[in-house]
Protein backbone atom coordinates (compact mmCIF):
# COMPACT_ATOMS: atom_id res chain seq x y z
CA UNK A 1 0.00 0.00 0.00
CA UNK A 2 2.01 3.07 -1.59
CA UNK A 3 -0.36 5.66 0.51
CA UNK A 4 0.61 3.85 4.04
CA UNK A 5 2.85 4.93 6.16
CA UNK A 6 3.54 2.98 9.62
CA UNK A 7 6.26 1.71 11.84
CA UNK A 8 7.06 0.36 15.58
CA UNK A 9 10.34 2.10 16.73
CA UNK A 10 13.36 0.64 18.50
CA UNK A 11 15.38 1.97 21.13
CA UNK A 12 18.93 2.11 18.71
CA UNK A 13 20.50 4.99 16.95
CA UNK A 14 19.25 8.02 18.83
CA UNK A 15 21.11 10.76 20.93
CA UNK A 16 19.41 10.40 24.21
CA UNK A 17 22.19 9.46 27.35
CA UNK A 18 20.38 8.48 30.31
CA UNK A 19 19.16 5.35 29.46
CA UNK A 20 22.55 3.98 27.87
CA UNK A 21 24.08 6.04 25.57
CA UNK A 22 22.93 6.73 21.85
CA UNK A 23 19.00 6.09 22.66
CA UNK A 24 16.39 6.69 20.57
CA UNK A 25 13.97 7.80 23.40
CA UNK A 26 10.88 9.29 21.89
CA UNK A 27 8.97 9.60 24.64
CA UNK A 28 9.33 13.35 26.94
CA UNK A 29 10.71 11.41 30.22
CA UNK A 30 11.72 12.92 33.37
CA UNK A 31 15.15 11.73 32.93
CA UNK A 32 15.70 12.98 29.39
CA UNK A 33 15.93 16.18 27.82
CA UNK A 34 13.18 17.82 25.69
CA UNK A 35 15.96 18.90 23.57
CA UNK A 36 17.32 15.43 22.94
CA UNK A 37 13.43 13.68 22.35
CA UNK A 38 12.66 16.09 19.65
CA UNK A 39 15.66 15.41 17.78
CA UNK A 40 15.11 11.72 18.12
CA UNK A 41 11.83 12.13 16.84
CA UNK A 42 13.08 13.81 13.82
CA UNK A 43 15.48 11.28 13.09
CA UNK A 44 12.51 8.40 13.90
CA UNK A 45 10.06 9.89 11.11
CA UNK A 46 13.02 10.57 8.65
CA UNK A 47 13.41 7.18 8.36
CA UNK A 48 9.46 6.95 8.11
CA UNK A 49 9.24 9.44 5.09
CA UNK A 50 12.59 10.02 4.02
CA UNK A 51 12.38 13.76 2.39
CA UNK A 52 13.22 12.10 -1.25
CA UNK A 53 9.40 10.91 -1.15
CA UNK A 54 7.09 13.30 -2.80
CA UNK A 55 3.00 12.39 -3.03
CA UNK A 56 1.70 10.82 -5.90
CA UNK A 57 -0.26 14.03 -7.59
CA UNK A 58 2.34 16.78 -6.85
CA UNK A 59 6.21 17.19 -6.97
CA UNK A 60 6.37 18.88 -3.42
CA UNK A 61 8.01 16.45 -0.94
CA UNK A 62 5.67 15.32 1.55
CA UNK A 63 4.92 17.45 5.00
CA UNK A 64 4.28 15.49 7.91
CA UNK A 65 2.43 16.28 11.15
CA UNK A 66 3.10 14.24 14.30
CA UNK A 67 0.13 13.41 17.25
CA UNK A 68 0.63 12.29 19.80
CA UNK A 69 -1.36 11.59 23.31
CA UNK A 70 -1.11 11.93 26.83
CA UNK A 71 -1.66 8.48 27.74
CA UNK A 72 -3.25 7.53 30.79
CA UNK A 73 -4.45 4.00 30.38
CA UNK A 74 -8.11 4.28 29.06
CA UNK A 75 -10.15 2.93 26.39
CA UNK A 76 -11.14 6.81 25.04
CA UNK A 77 -10.50 7.09 21.39
CA UNK A 78 -10.05 10.68 19.13
CA UNK A 79 -10.82 10.93 16.12
CA UNK A 80 -8.06 13.59 14.46
CA UNK A 81 -8.85 16.02 11.54
CA UNK A 82 -6.03 19.00 12.70
CA UNK A 83 -3.50 18.98 15.43
CA UNK A 84 -5.00 19.95 18.07
CA UNK A 85 -4.04 23.35 19.85
CA UNK A 86 -3.21 23.64 23.56
CA UNK A 87 -1.29 20.72 24.03
CA UNK A 88 -1.65 16.78 23.72
CA UNK A 89 -5.19 15.03 24.44
CA UNK A 90 -5.16 12.37 26.79
CA UNK A 91 -6.42 9.08 25.91
CA UNK A 92 -4.99 6.03 24.43
CA UNK A 93 -6.33 5.79 21.02
CA UNK A 94 -6.11 7.70 17.92
CA UNK A 95 -8.00 7.61 14.49
CA UNK A 96 -7.68 9.60 11.07
CA UNK A 97 -8.34 9.58 7.39
CA UNK A 98 -6.77 12.63 6.69
CA UNK A 99 -3.81 12.68 4.84
CA UNK A 100 -0.44 14.12 6.16
CA UNK A 101 -1.14 13.17 9.57
CA UNK A 102 1.01 10.95 12.19
CA UNK A 103 -0.97 9.19 14.35
CA UNK A 104 1.14 8.43 17.24
CA UNK A 105 1.14 5.85 20.66
CA UNK A 106 4.38 5.18 22.97
CA UNK A 107 4.99 2.33 25.10
CA UNK A 108 7.70 0.99 26.95
CA UNK A 109 6.20 -2.61 27.88
CA UNK A 110 2.51 -1.82 26.83
CA UNK A 111 0.97 -3.08 23.59
CA UNK A 112 0.97 -0.68 20.63
CA UNK A 113 -1.47 -1.98 18.13
CA UNK A 114 -2.03 -0.21 14.24
CA UNK A 115 -5.10 -0.52 12.43
CA UNK A 116 -5.42 0.23 8.29
CA UNK A 117 -8.60 0.35 6.38
CA UNK A 118 -7.32 -0.04 3.06
CA UNK A 119 -10.32 0.10 1.44
CA UNK A 120 -11.20 3.69 2.87
CA UNK A 121 -7.53 4.79 3.38
CA UNK A 122 -7.97 5.24 7.56
CA UNK A 123 -5.40 4.82 10.06
CA UNK A 124 -5.70 4.29 14.03
CA UNK A 125 -3.13 3.85 16.50
CA UNK A 126 -4.30 2.91 20.17
CA UNK A 127 -2.55 2.31 23.62
CA UNK A 128 -3.30 -1.49 24.92
CA UNK A 129 -2.06 -1.93 28.47
CA UNK A 130 -4.00 -4.31 31.21
CA UNK A 131 -6.53 -1.76 31.74
CA UNK A 132 -7.44 -0.50 28.65
CA UNK A 133 -7.45 -3.87 27.34
CA UNK A 134 -10.23 -4.90 30.07
CA UNK A 135 -12.25 -1.53 28.81
CA UNK A 136 -11.50 -3.22 25.07
CA UNK A 137 -10.18 -0.63 23.54
CA UNK A 138 -8.84 -2.70 20.66
CA UNK A 139 -12.25 -3.73 19.80
CA UNK A 140 -13.10 -0.18 20.74
CA UNK A 141 -10.67 0.93 18.17
CA UNK A 142 -12.17 -1.08 15.57
CA UNK A 143 -15.84 0.09 16.00
CA UNK A 144 -14.41 3.86 16.32
CA UNK A 145 -13.34 3.13 12.79
CA UNK A 146 -16.27 1.77 11.49
CA UNK A 147 -18.18 4.56 13.26
CA UNK A 148 -16.38 7.45 11.95
CA UNK A 149 -14.83 5.81 8.32
CA UNK A 150 -16.90 3.34 7.24
CA UNK A 151 -14.83 0.77 8.45
CA UNK A 152 -15.52 -3.01 7.47
CA UNK A 153 -14.23 -4.61 10.27
CA UNK A 154 -12.88 -7.65 7.40
CA UNK A 155 -11.40 -5.52 5.75
CA UNK A 156 -8.98 -3.73 8.63
CA UNK A 157 -5.13 -4.90 9.04
CA UNK A 158 -3.86 -5.05 11.83
CA UNK A 159 -0.29 -5.20 13.17
CA UNK A 160 0.26 -5.98 17.34
CA UNK A 161 4.07 -4.43 18.00
CA UNK A 162 6.81 -5.38 20.46
CA UNK A 163 5.77 -5.55 24.35
CA UNK A 164 6.40 -7.48 27.14
CA UNK A 165 4.77 -10.87 26.05
CA UNK A 166 3.17 -13.45 28.36
CA UNK A 167 6.82 -15.27 28.98
CA UNK A 168 7.46 -12.18 31.56
CA UNK A 169 4.78 -10.42 32.22
CA UNK A 170 4.24 -11.51 35.90
CA UNK A 171 0.89 -9.55 37.28
CA UNK A 172 -1.44 -9.94 40.72
CA UNK A 173 -4.53 -11.69 41.42
CA UNK A 174 -6.58 -8.47 40.82
CA UNK A 175 -5.19 -8.34 37.19
CA UNK A 176 -6.28 -11.82 36.53
CA UNK A 177 -9.58 -10.89 38.67
CA UNK A 178 -10.59 -7.86 35.92
CA UNK A 179 -10.53 -10.41 33.23
CA UNK A 180 -12.20 -12.83 34.84
CA UNK A 181 -14.99 -10.03 34.99
CA UNK A 182 -14.98 -9.18 31.34
CA UNK A 183 -13.95 -12.00 29.04
CA UNK A 184 -15.55 -15.62 29.01
CA UNK A 185 -12.09 -16.90 27.91
CA UNK A 186 -10.06 -15.74 30.43
CA UNK A 187 -8.71 -18.40 31.44
CA UNK A 188 -6.41 -18.95 28.00
CA UNK A 189 -4.95 -15.50 28.67
CA UNK A 190 -3.04 -16.72 32.03
CA UNK A 191 -0.77 -19.46 32.88
CA UNK A 192 0.67 -20.01 36.62
CA UNK A 193 4.15 -21.00 37.44
CA UNK A 194 5.00 -22.48 41.15
CA UNK A 195 7.90 -20.21 42.69
CA UNK A 196 11.24 -22.27 43.22
CA UNK A 197 12.43 -22.32 46.85
CA UNK A 198 16.07 -23.45 46.81
CA UNK A 199 15.83 -24.29 50.52
CA UNK A 200 12.77 -25.43 50.60
CA UNK A 201 13.51 -27.83 48.20
CA UNK A 202 16.93 -28.83 50.65
CA UNK A 203 15.22 -28.74 53.84
CA UNK A 204 11.52 -29.71 53.58
CA UNK A 205 11.10 -30.29 57.26
CA UNK A 206 11.51 -26.57 58.11
CA UNK A 207 8.57 -26.06 56.24
CA UNK A 208 6.13 -28.57 57.77
CA UNK A 209 2.93 -27.31 58.85
CA UNK A 210 -0.25 -28.93 60.20
CA UNK A 211 -1.94 -28.23 57.44
CA UNK A 212 -2.51 -31.28 54.91
CA UNK A 213 -0.70 -32.25 52.72
CA UNK A 214 2.03 -31.32 55.61
CA UNK A 215 4.19 -28.70 53.63
CA UNK A 216 3.32 -25.30 53.30
CA UNK A 217 2.87 -24.55 49.77
CA UNK A 218 4.71 -22.55 47.27
CA UNK A 219 3.40 -18.96 46.17
CA UNK A 220 2.43 -18.80 42.30
CA UNK A 221 3.45 -16.58 39.83
CA UNK A 222 0.62 -15.28 37.30
CA UNK A 223 1.72 -14.41 33.88
CA UNK A 224 -0.42 -12.41 31.24
CA UNK A 225 -0.41 -12.81 27.85
CA UNK A 226 -1.77 -9.43 26.23
CA UNK A 227 -0.96 -10.16 22.63
CA UNK A 228 -3.84 -13.06 22.72
CA UNK A 229 -5.40 -10.90 24.61
CA UNK A 230 -5.68 -8.28 21.63
CA UNK A 231 -5.69 -10.79 19.34
CA UNK A 232 -9.59 -11.92 20.91
CA UNK A 233 -10.61 -8.95 20.76
CA UNK A 234 -9.84 -8.14 17.33
CA UNK A 235 -11.39 -11.73 16.21
CA UNK A 236 -14.44 -10.81 18.02
CA UNK A 237 -14.56 -7.43 16.47
CA UNK A 238 -14.67 -9.10 13.25
CA UNK A 239 -10.96 -8.90 12.06
CA UNK A 240 -10.08 -11.98 10.27
CA UNK A 241 -7.06 -13.91 12.15
CA UNK A 242 -5.04 -13.61 8.60
CA UNK A 243 -5.34 -10.75 8.62
CA UNK A 244 -3.65 -9.68 12.42
CA UNK A 245 0.36 -9.54 12.23
CA UNK A 246 2.33 -9.77 15.30
CA UNK A 247 6.22 -8.27 15.86
CA UNK A 248 6.02 -11.67 18.19
CA UNK A 249 9.27 -9.71 20.14
CA UNK A 250 9.61 -9.31 24.20
CA UNK A 251 10.38 -6.00 25.04
CA UNK A 252 11.71 -7.38 28.68
CA UNK A 253 13.56 -10.57 26.66
CA UNK A 254 15.11 -8.13 24.01
CA UNK A 255 16.12 -5.52 26.36
CA UNK A 256 18.91 -5.02 23.74
CA UNK A 257 16.68 -3.73 21.08
CA UNK A 258 13.90 -2.21 23.16
CA UNK A 259 12.87 -0.33 25.92
CA UNK A 260 11.09 -2.36 29.21
CA UNK A 261 9.15 -0.50 32.16
CA UNK A 262 10.04 -3.66 34.08
CA UNK A 263 13.20 -4.98 33.07
CA UNK A 264 14.57 -1.43 33.97
CA UNK A 265 12.84 -0.56 36.93
CA UNK A 266 10.53 2.13 35.67
CA UNK A 267 13.80 4.04 34.65
CA UNK A 268 13.47 3.91 30.73
CA UNK A 269 13.14 5.55 27.29
CA UNK A 270 9.55 4.78 25.08
CA UNK A 271 9.83 3.91 21.80
CA UNK A 272 6.97 5.17 19.41
CA UNK A 273 4.24 3.42 17.16
CA UNK A 274 2.81 5.36 14.11
CA UNK A 275 0.12 5.22 11.25
CA UNK A 276 -0.03 8.18 8.49
CA UNK A 277 -1.64 8.65 4.74
CA UNK A 278 0.13 9.99 2.21
CA UNK A 279 -1.12 13.03 0.65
Amino acid sequence: MAWLVHGFSTRNGGCSKPYGGAQLNLGFTAHDSRAAVERNRRTFLSALTPSRARSASSSRPESWQLVALRQIHSDIIHRVIEVPGGGPLAGDGLITNVPGILVSVLAADCQPVILVDPKHRAVGAFHAGWRGTVKRIVEKGVGEMRRWFDSKPGDLRAALGPQIRGCCYEVGPEVREAFHSQFSYADELFRETEQSDPIQEKYPLLFLTARAPGHSELPTKIFLDMAKASRRQLIAAGVPPENISDVNLCTSCRNDLFFSHRRENSRTGRMMAVAGIRE
